[in-house]
């Protein structure tokens, strides 16, 4: 059970109170004890010193009848008992007993130090009285000679009846105090938690809702302060508040005419929010607090959504759920370990790609016979035509060769293209692919007066389709040698343990920074007519790029005009 802030504070006191109270009685009843029982010791050696005065001579003249009457009367007097004692221990006279009754005295302690010259005290229990007694000793000197020892002693019943008179008034005393200590204590630590109370009450009303509510604490300028910070801060909870529920009123409109469909998973797979078009996308008018798995039903956006709880990373894929295709977006929040997934139907942009695609495979089937048509007969006119026309039959063969190019290459892209297009996987051994395909370039190489160079290493085989790369390797090759005048071409191979990398570096022209981000789309050239006048497609880095990406690999370019251009390419071991 917790304890409230005023017990907590009110037991301290007490305790506190309570064990100062029993230390000062303990402690002060023991100091005035000592102090009452020294005092009296020195008042029995001041009286022992005056019997001195009186007894010595009859001790000397050993008139011990007259000393026994002497201290019996003087003992009676003062209430005190005195014992006079030769240097053998024998009494000689005693204000209580016949001298001649008692025993030696000389092995009492306080008696041997008077007889050693010192003064002797002892608190102890006197067998011949049978009481607790206090003993001061004094040794008679006659010159240089102690001749005996003057004792006198107090009954210890009288110290402790003055004693427990004065313990029980500084108890009630003590006491007291105690209880007005206490009182005082109550006082104050009600005093002190009452405000803390009403803060805490403050506290619960601000946490159950209810921002209106205000502090007034008065008692001093700290409290008045937290009353003060207490008040601002729900001022300014309640503006956040508003600020917040305006906010989420205004993200909730949004996110609910949102198109795409969204869906918000908590780390046990518990689905914490949805849109309206979620909910018709999985066919479910109420998907909050069910799992996932109980919504989704489709096998592959289920794998995909188990991808990204397992890996806690973002990914992008597409899905075909029932007759429509989504771009499926999840999102890893690691600060509220929740998943974010979004499904945006491109049903329809799906449709335009397959129509242009279909559109541009099916215009070029159909331009590749006319056009093969167009080039045969320009080859039989080539015989028969004189050279005076020679020079437009040649713009009109070079102009059809581009054509069919481009017609060859489209119809190549259209392939790459298609989604999970089929690639013959086999073992490929690049460095024997790359010599393979530089056969094919090193006549071009030699006839523009360029240098080649290789730096190519021993890398494992890696999994790819042999066609693929092929034609990936002589575009790139190609491009090298068309857009270079001079200088030359260096050709690398490198080991990345788990990625093979190659590099085609020339000392070409260079692509302008602004162009670099644009080289891999249709038909974009930088120096169009350079490219028009090699014969260029445009077309040619588009394939390299499908390529690279079929064999999940990256491609990079870092380019300088005017002193060249470098293709890199990452190409995984294993193409899963």
């Amino acid at each position: 059970m917790k304890r409230s802030i005023f017990s907590e504070i009110f037991s301290g006191y007490f305790f506190i109170i309570v064990l100062l109270s029993s230390l000062i009685f303990v402690f002060s009843f023991k100091t005035i004890r000592n102090y009452y029982i020294e005092t009296l010791a020195s008042h029995l050696k001041n009286l022992g010193m005056t019997i001195e005065k009186e007894v010595k001579p009859l001790m000397v003249e050993n008139n011990f009848k007259q000393m026994d009457a002497f201290v019996k009367k003087l003992g009676k007097e003062i209430h005190t008992r005195i014992t006079i004692i030769d240097t053998d221990g024998v009494v000689l006279a005693d204000s209580e007993k016949h001298p001649e009754l008692m025993e030696n005295h000389r092995g009492r302690p306080e008696v041997k130090s008077a007889l050693i010259g010192k003064t002797g005290r002892s608190l102890r229990f006197s067998s011949t009285v049978e009481e607790k007694m206090l003993y001061v000793a004094l040794p008679v000197k006659e010159g240089d000679k102690i001749i005996g020892v003057i004792r006198t002693s107090f009954f210890l019943k009288d110290i402790n009846n003055l004693l427990a008179t004065l313990k029980k008034r500084m108890f009630q005393t003590l006491l007291i105090m105690t209880v007005f200590s206490i009182l005082i204590a109550f006082l104050f630590s009600r005093g002190l938690s009452l405000p803390v109370r009403n803060l805490a009450s403050a506290a619960r009303k601000v946490a159950s809702g209810n921002f209106n509510v205000r502090v007034s604490l008065r008692r001093n300028k700290e409290l008045m302060e937290l009353a003060n910070s207490f008040n601002y801060m729900t001022e300014r909870m309640n503006a956040l508040f508003k600020d917040l529920s305006l906010k989420t009123e205004e993200l909730n409109s949004i996110i609910s005419s949102l198109q795409e469909g969204i869906m918000v998973m908590n780390e046990d797979g518990k689905i914490i929010l949805s849109n309206e078009s979620f909910k018709r996308i999985v066919d479910d008018d109420n998907p909050e607090g069910k799992y996932w798995w109980e919504v989704v039903r489709s096998t592959r956006l289920n794998e995909f959504i188990k991808k990204g709880f397992a890996e806690k990373k973002g990914a992008t894929e597409e899905i075909t759920l029932g007759e429509k295709t989504f771009l499926c977006n999840i999102t890893f929040v690691p600060s509220m370990r929740e998943m974010a997934l979004s499904l945006h139907d491109i049903t329809e942009i799906k449709r335009l790609e397959r129509m242009k695609r279909d559109f541009v495979v099916n215009v070029s089937h159909e331009l590749r016979t006319p056009l093969t048509a167009i080039k045969g007969f320009v080859e039989t006119l080539d015989e028969e035509i004189g050279e005076e026309h020679r020079e437009y039959l040649d713009i009109i063969k070079k102009h059809t060769d581009r054509l069919i190019n481009i017609v060859e290459d489209l119809l190549i892209l259209s392939k790459l293209e298609v989604k999970n297009a089929e690639l013959e996987m086999e073992k490929v051994d690049l460095k024997s692919l790359i010599q393979e395909v530089l056969i094919l370039f090193r006549k071009r190489i030699e006839d523009k007066g360029l240098f080649l160079e290789l730096d190519l290493d021993e890398v494992p085989p890696i999994q790819g389709d042999t066609f693929k790369l092929e034609q990936m390797l002589v575009n790139l090759i190609d491009n090298a040698i068309k857009y270079t005048d001079k200088g030359g071409i260096e050709i690398s191979l490198k080991d990345g343990k788990n990625y093979v990398k190659i590099g085609v570096k020339d000392t070409g022209i260079g692509i302008p920074r602004e162009d670099i981000e644009r080289i891999f789309e249709r038909f974009y050239v930088v120096d169009k007519s350079r490219s028009r006048k090699l014969g260029g497609t445009g077309l040619g880095l588009s394939i390299v790029k499908h390529i690279v990406l079929l064999h999940n690999g990256k491609i990079e370019v870092e380019s300088t005009p005017g002193k060249g251009t470098k293709f890199t390419i990452l190409l995984p071991i294993n193409v899963s």
